[in-house]
């Protein structure tokens, strides 16, 4: 049984390249005034000897602010990541990575802290060629 799975009832989550170990530090890309994020933990990885727990987009992390409002900085927030670097493949076969790894503050359920974040349209590669999208 696989230790990262969702429950059957809830549905299972595609199976995502893991970009961003314990000890990442990400982009804060909403407008609670945090910049950057450091990854302490990742939600629901029970770990393996010597392997360092990683995080994909859509994973919930713990993080800390290490730039930032006073008020945020030195305490844990739970966090979602929503754009990493390393390539991930979607289920219709397309390849998709971002220019930055960037996450943003959640509260425990899932809801955000902050109000809309801060997009960047994904690099999309089929083949050999990448394409970017033009948001149309």
């Amino acid at each position: 049984m696989s230790k990262r799975g969702r429950g059957g009832s809830s549905g299972a989550k595609f199976r995502i390249s893991l970009g961003l170990p314990v000890g990442a530090v990400i982009n804060c890309a909403d407008n609670t005034g945090a910049k950057n994020l450091y990854i302490i933990s990742v939600k629901g990885i029970k770990g393996r000897l010597n392997r360092l727990p990683a995080a994909g987009v859509g994973d919930m992390v713990m993080a800390t602010v290490k730039k930032g409002k006073p008020e945020l900085r030195k305490k844990v927030h739970p966090a979602v990541v929503i754009r990493q670097r390393k390539s991930y493949r979607r289920k219709d076969g397309v390849f998709l990575y971002f220019e930055d790894n960037a996450g943003v503050i959640v509260n425990n359920k899932g809801e955000m802290k902050g109000g809309k974040p801060v997009s960047a349209s994904p690099r999309v590669e089929t083949g050999k060629e990448v394409h970017l999208p033009t948001g149309q």
